[in-house]
């Protein structure tokens, strides 16, 4: 309960109003069979005046208006206590995602995390409007009917002794029951979501490589698991309003056979047995009221759980403890001092093992190597994507530890190797390198990045909507809007990871150029697999299995490292027989 109370003192106002106003409802409902049952008995006795019943018609219209201004009250504040309520917890849950490292994410799938945003909050959001309408009205409606109908009749209030009971006793064995079927429900949904964001997202793979009924057969999987779970989790609800309905009915009809005999024997008037059966109905009414209440808090505690671990998840990168918060990057000296890191902390295998490099403020460095060697994880270092399980990063000499993490991130830019663009114009896209940047800004960060040219051919220029990921641009062109995103941000560190493998060898020339005389001051990070991007490089790595095998230039490499010169002569053979089967043709 601690976990939400913050959310709930903001609004405290309406989380009293509303249940007060509910209780107003209440006191209606109790008061309304008392007056008919007077109306009944003085008619029945001959008491029955015009003055009479003139004053209890007023009497039950005012108790009627009552219960519409308490019934509406109380719909109008619980309504806005939970949209609140709600509002807060995702806006919360959302920036803690925001806040994850790289490893955090990798505990949760997309899916399960859209879910927990939307579908788990949804579920505390409905659960709490309906807690503050029926936590007091219904024990409130219980225990007044329950003393209206003592008042009224103790000897045939016995009957509750056994109903009441019952009813309890079948809602403790639903609520065992429903509960651990609507947390399989809501996991049921995590898998939906996940196959529907990943089917969506890589639409054009998945029609390229003609996998339309392998995705259809895939869906089907998890939309029937959700199926299955979510009847099982139904059935509780189908099963307990029938039983409700049962003991509500038999109660009904032992109260009628008992009474009658006692309005025939002139032991009770015929208006207060009226009374008594209205009553009766209340309190069944109340408990099945109480009942889908608690089947919903069994839905709701399961999103409650799936909540507090998105909030309770520990972030393992922060920069609460940084030594130095307002330092900032302003050289671009980077060094690693014997650097091991593993994704996960029992794996056997490290992703970098021992790692010891040192790169000058100003310099450009290539790294090279094969497929999964770990440099992508290398350079994720610098900017704590990712940290290390052992030894130290630094930038100008300071661990980058004990940098904020704005201060960090803001002197790097990185372009990755899976290059995103988001929704909105290919200006609002560049201009998440510096939001103050001018027009003339733009356009020259787009020339250096050899991306103005294709920009101006659009109808609308720099304009020019994206669709969701920049799917209506090509490779290459979302390559070289990423590089300029980058340099209009001017960091003293750039890192292109393979960024420029979809453009063609001269126009990657034109953007290296670029960048050594734009970026002069700037150390160049450049992770390629055509050794035709680094050869010019002031410094090579080599990398091979997370461990560094050569670090020098382009000829010392050549001429003292037999991994970069495999690589070398490998390319170059594929290029020559490339020119001579474009010759032969």
């Amino acid at each position: 309960m601690k976990k939400w109370l913050p959310y709930i003192k903001p609004y405290w106002r309406y989380f009293v109003i509303g249940p007060l106003c509910m209780i107003v409802e209440v006191i209606g409902e109790v008061l309304m069979p008392k007056l008919m049952s007077i109306v009944i008995n003085q008619a029945n006795n001959g008491t029955l005046t015009v003055s009479n019943s003139l004053w209890i018609c007023v009497a039950m219209i005012a108790v009627a208006l009552s219960m519409m201004a308490g019934g509406i009250g109380g719909a109008y504040f619980g309504a806005k206590a939970s949209v609140y309520f709600a509002s807060d917890i995702r806006r919360d849950v959302y920036r803690r995602i925001q806040r994850f490292s790289f490893r955090n994410i990798d505990r949760f799938s997309t899916g399960s995390l859209i879910t927990r945003v939307t579908n788990d909050v949804t579920q505390l959001q409905n659960f709490v409007n309906m807690l503050l309408r029926m936590a007091l009205r219904s024990p409130g409606m219980m225990i007044g009917a329950i003393i209206m109908s003592v008042s009224l009749q103790p000897k045939l209030s016995v009957v509750f002794t056994v109903s009441v009971p019952l009813m309890m006793a079948g809602i403790g064995l639903l609520i065992s029951v429903g509960f651990p079927r609507f947390q399989k429900m809501q996991s049921s949904i995590d898998g939906l979501n996940t196959t529907v964001q990943e089917n969506i997202s890589n639409t054009r793979v998945i029609k390229s490589f003609l996998r339309e009924d392998f995705e259809n057969q895939k869906f089907a999987r998890a939309n029937a698991a959700l199926k299955r779970a979510g009847l099982r989790a139904m059935r509780v609800v189908v099963f307990m309003q029938p039983l409700s309905c049962l003991l509500m009915n038999l109660t009904t009809v032992t109260v009628i056979w008992i009474g009658s005999r006692m309005v025939m024997g002139g032991g009770m008037p015929v208006g207060d047995l009226s009374a008594f059966v209205t009553y009766v109905t209340q309190i069944l009414m109340s408990l099945m009221m109480l009942t889908m209440l608690f089947i919903s808090s069994s839905r709701a505690l399961a999103s409650a759980k799936r909540i507090r671990e998105v909030l309770d998840e520990e972030i393992d990168i922060s920069d609460e403890t940084a030594a130095f918060p307002d330092k900032q990057v302003k050289e671009g000296r980077v060094e690693f001092r014997h650097v091991t890191m593993r994704y996960y902390a029992n794996s056997a295998d490290p992703v970098l093992n021992d790692i010891n490099l040192c790169i000058e403020p100003g310099s450009t460095v290539g790294i090279i190597g094969s497929t999964g060697c770990g440099k992508t994880t290398l350079v994720t270092l610098i900017p704590r994507l990712y940290d290390t399980d052992e030894g130290q990063v630094l930038v100008d000499g300071v661990d980058v530890r004990d940098y904020s993490l704005y201060h960090l991130r803001e002197g790097v830019g990185m372009v990755l190797q899976k290059n995103v663009l988001f929704s909105g114009s290919i200006e609002d896209n560049l201009l998440w390198g510096d939001e103050q940047a001018d027009e003339d800004s733009v356009r020259r960060a787009a020339d250096l990045a050899q991306a103005d040219g294709f920009i101006n051919t659009f109808a609308d220029g720099y304009q020019t909507m994206l669709s969701q990921g920049g799917s209506n641009v090509s490779g290459g062109q979302k390559q070289r809007l990423c590089i300029a995103r980058a340099l209009l941000k001017k960091p003293k560190i750039l890192i292109l990871d393979d960024s420029t493998s979809a453009v063609d060898t001269a126009t990657e020339a034109k953007i290296r150029k670029a960048l050594s005389h734009e970026l002069k001051d700037s150390t160049k990070i450049i992770i390629a697999q055509r050794i035709g991007s680094v050869m010019e490089a002031d410094q090579i790595v080599v990398m091979n299995e997370g461990t560094v095998t050569g670090i020098g230039t382009h000829e010392y490499l050549l001429a003292n490292n037999e991994e970069y010169r495999e690589i070398y002569e490998s390319q170059i053979k594929t290029e020559e027989r490339g020119q001579n089967n474009g010759q032969e043709s």
